[in-house]
């Protein structure tokens, strides 16, 4: 009994190599593009793209400056491959935790015909480039420390001008991120506010 409880009590921001596999189909529609993904349990939002996702994806708008691209806590790819099929010219790095969701990444990218960079890190443990544009839906299961985490340390991370996109519901502590970002890049915009969505953005000046 304590091992099962233990099982079904691992979340997808961790790497539970016990859980069954039992693999979903969609299809996202995504700014004139059909995007195909497999989901499976132990990922996040695993029969859809979240509500969350979808108004970030929605309100980003990226100009040929911004080359390189890292999707924190990518899951099954969603921004990576979702914003790589619009924005063509993007190089885009995908890291996670799960080695599940990371597979299921790579599968996602032959199905749409798209390259990325995919690799696992704990937040942005293995990661050493640079880059113009940081997106996260950020784990918030997982608690303040990681989410305070993958906010405040996207500066180190970020080139001169850099970007980083965030989605957090506002009883989630959309207000908490908001005042953490200030902290480190000073002036930060909400995006958008849908439904208690907050997309909040910061520029590294």
């Amino acid at each position: 009994m304590g091992s099962f409880v233990l099982i079904i009590m691992k979340h997808y921001y961790t790497n539970n190599e016990e859980l069954i596999s039992n693999p979903e189909q969609f299809v996202f529609h995504y700014r004139d593009h059909d995007l195909y993904f497999t989901s499976d349990n132990g990922v996040f939002s695993k029969k859809m793209i979240d509500y969350g996702s979808r108004v970030l994806l929605n309100a980003i708008e990226l100009d040929e400056s911004k080359v390189k691209l890292l999707d924190v806590g990518c899951g099954y790819g969603t921004f990576g491959i979702s914003l790589k099929k619009v924005y063509p010219f993007l190089e885009v790095d995908m890291v996670d935790v799960n080695n599940r969701a990371l597979d299921l990444v790579k599968e996602n990218l032959k199905a749409n015909k798209l390259e990325a960079n995919v690799y696992l890190s704990d937040v942005y443990e293995n990661v050493s480039d640079q880059y113009d544009v940081i997106v996260t839906n950020p784990p918030i299961r997982a608690g303040k420390e990681v989410v305070t985490k993958i906010l405040v340390e996207a500066k180190d991370h970020l080139n001169e001008n850099g970007e980083i996109w965030v989605v957090i519901q506002k009883k989630q502590g959309a207000p908490s991120a908001k005042k953490n970002l200030e902290k480190v890049f000073g002036n930060v915009e909400i995006v958008k506010r849908d439904k208690g969505y907050y997309i909040l953005k910061a520029i590294n000046k």
